[in-house]
């Protein structure tokens, strides 16, 4: 049989071709390329300047910041809000440092491109006068600079207080940070939860199996603590009880997919506004739903991108800015669907690209941005 086949082979060049692709793919490896022939419009750079919202640079105190404004100025990215000015540890003095060196670093180098949001650290939380602290600490980071308070995912997750319970995102020992943000006039950008899907069960009907076969770390079913339901039950209620505080919810909200319900929300929620970091895909698959929602909601839509990948902004200012048809994301796991274009007008643009995160983000350079 083996000396017939490699015989087939000399004789029928296609043979051992036929019986290869007779195998079958699993889904991980299928990835057709399309035969698709429409008008494209690849971009790289934005239509007009913008200020990322939702970023996250780790090596700010010491980071060449020369080097992140070529980055920037490739995309026409004109201000980076770097969420993460407390860096990613659970210790005060430590994260002051850190804090007060990005700062330095910002001032020296990059003093109205990088603006700098703050961080809550929880540690100590339920001690006496740990509130009154937090509110503190709060007030001096926006003396000395800070735009903003960004809040992690974390909390609601696995952040406990100090009997060792879950913190929920609406413990009353917060609503006086939640306050104090209002009082001072600066947003709050807050990540609640994930992605719903990551909380059902992984079989066929997942839409997210891929991904959380390839991350399996991102998967919440099973794991105890709060459900889907209730982390965004908790965001609400929050967002509620502090009508004069602004708020930006991360990631749209994870309504992306259910625009309907989104505006529901943003109907009874004056205070609350939505970015669009890493939600793009799910925008990307609706384009004419998601117009007319931008449209609607022009004034409470941030750009946002999170994960800083410059190659993958293109994605977001193709589905912004054009109606091209059925061009892929950039990450397979992540969409494996195709994009389509919303085509958005210029005046939408601007407010989604600029104009909304000058009004809500105080101390923005605001004279590289067209009316």
């Amino acid at each position: 049989m083996r000396k017939t086949a490699t015989l087939l082979a000399l004789l029928l060049p296609g043979f051992l071709s036929a019986q290869t692709t007779d195998q079958p793919l699993g889904f991980e490896e299928y990835d057709p390329v399309s035969t698709l022939r429409v008008e494209e419009h690849k971009l790289t750079r934005a239509k007009f300047p913008f200020i990322d919202v939702h970023n996250h640079q780790f090596q700010m105190p010491t980071q060449n910041l020369k080097e992140l404004l070529a980055q920037m100025d490739a995309l026409n990215m004109r201000i980076m809000v770097n969420l993460s000015g407390r860096g990613w540890t659970n210790n005060l003095p430590e994260s002051t440092q850190f804090f007060d060196q990005a700062l330095a670093n910002i001032g020296q180098s990059a003093p109205k491109r990088i603006a700098l949001f703050t961080n809550i650290v929880f540690d100590g939380l339920g001690k006496p006068g740990w509130t009154e602290e937090a509110v503190k600490v709060l007030e001096e980071d926006v003396k000395k600079g800070a735009r903003g308070l960004k809040i992690y995912k974390n909390l609601g997750f696995n952040i406990k207080d100090n009997t060792g319970k879950i913190i929920p995102v609406d413990d009353p020992r917060l609503d006086p940070i939640w306050a104090k943000c209002g009082e001072l006039g600066v947003p709050v950008l807050i990540h609640t939860a994930d992605p719903r899907p990551f909380w059902d069960p992984l079989d066929r009907y997942n839409e997210r199996w891929l991904e959380l076969k390839l991350n399996p770390g991102r998967r919440q079913g099973g794991k105890g603590g709060y459900t889907w339901e209730q982390l965004i039950d908790q965001q609400h209620k929050v967002f509620r009880k502090h009508p004069k505080t602004q708020f930006i919810a991360a990631h749209m909200g994870w309504y992306p997919n259910d625009l309907r319900k989104l505006d529901s929300i943003l109907t009874v929620l004056p205070n609350v506004n939505v970015e669009i970091g890493a939600v793009i895909a799910e925008l990307g698959r609706q384009p004419r739903t998601a117009r007319k929602f931008f449209e609607k909601y022009q004034n409470r839509i941030l750009f946002g991108k999170d994960s800083w990948v410059p190659s993958e902004y293109a994605t977001y200012f193709r589905v912004l800015e054009t109606e091209d048809e059925y061009f892929p994301y950039h990450k397979k796991y992540h969409a494996f669907w195709r994009m389509y274009g919303m085509g958005l007008p210029d005046a939408v643009l601007k407010k989604v690209y600029y104009k909304n995160a000058l009004r809500l983000i105080p101390g923005l350079d605001k004279s590289a941005f067209p009316e």
